[in-house]
């Protein structure tokens, strides 16, 4: 094995794509995953990119990624916010995970921002297992809330005024 972490480029987007679609199976959600190859390039490589990203490589294959941004907290100001984070099934336990979740802290402590934060599934116990390592703050008490694209353009929500 031969472990590589790089910063990700336009050209690793459709095997992250691969990958992010493997995490929604994982997660039991993979008609959740709506973006198509252009929305995610442009979000990370056009004109206003809004996310980066680290890749872990073995022989110039992608078989992990850990994807952030910039959050920003009214009451603790600007936060790494790690959106997605994988290793694929067949390098798990391999040490890949640990090095891309600490490069995404080194990333954190250069940025000088306020924190780190993300979210995990409550059920998913290898993943808090291994925050638990970290001594990462598990928040309980929290509920997800969204709209859809189709939802935030539903005329009943714009007549709420």
């Amino acid at each position: 094995m031969n472990v590589n972490i790089r910063v990700a480029e336009k050209a690793d987007c459709p095997r992250i794509l691969e990958l992010i679609n493997e995490l929604a199976v994982y997660e039991k959600a993979p008609e959740e995953v709506t973006v198509t190859l252009e929305e995610f390039e442009d979000a990370g490589f056009g004109a206003n990119p809004v996310w980066k990203a680290f890749v872990a490589t073995d022989n110039n294959i992608i078989v992990g990624f850990a994807l952030y941004y910039t959050r920003y907290s009214t009451w603790k100001g600007c936060r790494l916010y790690l959106e997605d984070f994988l290793v694929t099934e067949d390098y798990r336990g391999k040490g890949i995970g640990k090095i891309l979740f600490e490069k995404v802290m080194q990333e954190a402590r250069e940025g000088n921002y306020n924190g780190m934060v993300w979210q995990v599934l409550d059920w998913n116990e290898p993943a808090i297992n291994f925050y638990n390592k970290y001594a990462a703050g598990l928040e309980p008490g929290w509920l997800n809330a969204s709209f859809s694209k189709e939802q935030i353009g539903n005329s009943k929500l714009q007549t709420l005024n």
